[in-house]
């Protein structure tokens, strides 16, 4: 007689007990169950510190559905220890139970003592699965409402503490270390007209390095730090509670993100503030003031194409585009003149700009496009462009930056659990019972803000390796175009020249007023390398030593 096959499957969430039963030892009995059952044991399956909240974080768990469904072994049971160790999902618990049983494979959960196949055993794990999940869901409830009462009272409700300060007791205070990059940067944002990326080079520019924490290894400042310090009321001396939450992905069954809320609890907070209450109310005033473009009340199509890329001569900063327009008698606007115009921004001595002058568009647009169609009308800038498209980046430091958040968050999702385990298994007549399960949830409590962080960075590094490959994708892009340029340009749209030249070039520098010979272009940075008798160019400028002008190339060294 063919003897009956089984899968047996074991799950803990850490090394440590459940229910009384280790590993070791929940595998022990589910061999004894198939031995006296007289089954023969196919294949084993475990996933030892994993959680149960879904299937998709448990490899060999989908390892077995994927063998049940080739029907490699011809089972007819899978083996687990309690029903708890199958899923704690209910969803999942029932949705991988019926592909089980439409290859006709049965579930058993040896000490619970439910059999899928009898109609008794399908009601009991419908019932204990979604009470399984029930009470996970009111675990975390309870936790989120005790974080947020302790937000109420002003204190830190869990995680690591903000860049600026540093946690004794559960209690911020400012690290002084930390704190001038703080108060660096609401200055420098409420008190001129630096915008995030200008700040970031601001800082780095006046050798501020960025501490390196929470297993973070980049010291240089991103404008997703910038502006989480300046989004933050923690450093006016407030708490904030639920600016982010986790929510469902539509469309999907067990999958959540971390979502950023437009509105959220503010409270008074015990801690010191970094900055005052008024500078950070600025600091918002102008978040929420930049980022929208007024509306044109020009020609819809014209681009202002060299705006913020050409360099005013006197203070460095951006020069951006004017409209002049001349009117009929009756009125009626019949032309628009444009041109590139310094906006006299405060300069490093406290005075505002004095460059008055206003460059015609046309002009100056026509001159950079002359100097770009020379730069890449070399016989060898072919070859060597498509030997730039491909190269490789190096995001290696990103990658381990985020293998690093990845163990940290399987380790303290270890110890979560494990805590977890603990409080299910404390004894209620115990008369240190209510004691000890405060203290396990206030444990617990710091566990899952501490989990929040860490997904937070993930997300936040995950975004990193996700722009520097896009990048990579817009220079390869950027170099496919340069091949054709000299035929496609003059045919585009003045938003895709526009378009390309932010993607080209870092800057244009030009002279206060144009030369005897009618120059006035001084130099031309550019973002991506070219290619000159087979040497890499960042940019070019004119050399006037002599009479005659000569154009002298910047070669990256």
């Amino acid at each position: 007689m063919k003897k009956t096959k089984c899968y047996i499957y074991t799950r803990v969430s850490t090394s440590m007990q459940v229910d009384g039963y280790s590993l070791e030892a929940q595998h022990k009995k589910l061999l004894d169950y198939a031995k006296y059952q007289d089954w023969i044991v196919a294949d084993e399956y475990s996933d030892e510190g994993h959680s149960g909240k879904n299937i998709s974080g448990r490899p060999d768990f989908i390892r077995m559905l994927k063998d049940i469904e080739s029907g490699k072994d011809g089972v007819s049971y899978v083996l687990v220890f309690k029903l708890s160790r199958f899923g704690r999902n209910a969803a999942d618990v029932l949705s991988s139970l019926q592909l089980m049983q439409d290859y006709g494979v049965n579930l058993i959960c040896v000490d619970d003592g439910i059999d899928s196949s009898k109609d008794s055993g399908k009601l009991m794990i419908s019932v204990l699965s979604a009470v399984a999940e029930i009470e996970r869901e009111n675990i975390l409830v309870q936790t989120m409402e005790g974080r947020k009462q302790k937000a109420r009272e002003g204190r830190w409700n869990g995680g690591f503490a903000p860049y600026g300060y540093s946690l004794n007791n559960g209690e911020l205070h400012i690290a002084e270390d930390e704190a001038p990059v703080i108060r660096e940067i609401y200055d420098k944002y409420v008190n001129t007209n630096m915008g995030i990326h200008a700040i970031c080079k601001h800082l780095m520019n006046q050798g501020f390095v960025k501490k390196q924490r929470q297993g973070n290894t980049l010291s240089e400042f991103s404008t997703g730090f910038v502006k989480g310090v300046l989004d933050n009321p923690v450093y006016c001396g407030k708490i904030a509670f639920g600016r982010r939450k986790t929510e469902k992905i539509p469309g999907t069954r067990n999958e959540f993100h971390i979502v950023k809320q437009d509105e959220f609890d503010v409270y008074d907070g015990i801690h010191e503030a970094i900055v005052s209450e008024e500078l950070w109310k600025q600091a918002q005033l102008k978040r929420n003031a930049t980022g929208f473009k007024p509306p044109k009340s020009h020609e819809l199509e014209h681009e202002h194409i060299l705006s913020a890329i050409i360099k005013c001569p006197i203070c460095g900063a951006g020069m951006y585009g004017n409209v002049n327009r001349k009117k009929k008698d009756d009125g009626e606007y019949y032309k628009d003149y444009y041109y590139y115009a310094c906006k006299h921004r405060t300069m490093v001595t406290g005075h505002p700009c004095t460059y008055k002058r206003q460059w015609n568009e046309e002009k100056v647009d026509a001159a950079v496009v002359e100097i770009i169609r020379k730069l890449i009308l070399n016989p060898k800038f072919e070859k060597a462009i498509k030997e730039k498209i491909d190269a490789s980046i190096d995001i290696s430091a990103y990658e381990a930056e985020l293998d690093n958040l990845r163990k940290q968050i399987k380790q303290t999702n270890g110890a979560k659990s494990k805590l977890a385990q603990q409080m299910d298994s404390l004894d209620v007549t115990d008369p240190q019972y209510d004691n000890k399960y405060a203290d396990m949830q206030c444990r617990l409590d710091k566990f899952y803000a501490a989990l929040e962080d860490i997904e937070k960075q993930i997300s936040d590094t995950e975004f990193k390796i996700d722009t520097i490959k896009d990048e990579k994708i817009k220079s390869d892009a950027v170099y496919q175009y340069l091949l054709s340029f000299d035929q496609v340009y003059d045919e585009m749209t003045d938003k895709e020249k526009k378009m390309f030249m932010n993607s080209f070039l870092k800057s244009v520098e030009i002279y206060e007023e144009e030369r005897c010979d009618g120059r006035f272009l001084k130099s031309i940075s550019l973002r991506f390398p070219v290619f000159c008798d087979g040497k890499e160019v960042i940019g070019a400028r004119w050399d006037n030593k002599n009479k005659v002008e000569t154009v002298v190339l910047l070669v990256i060294k």
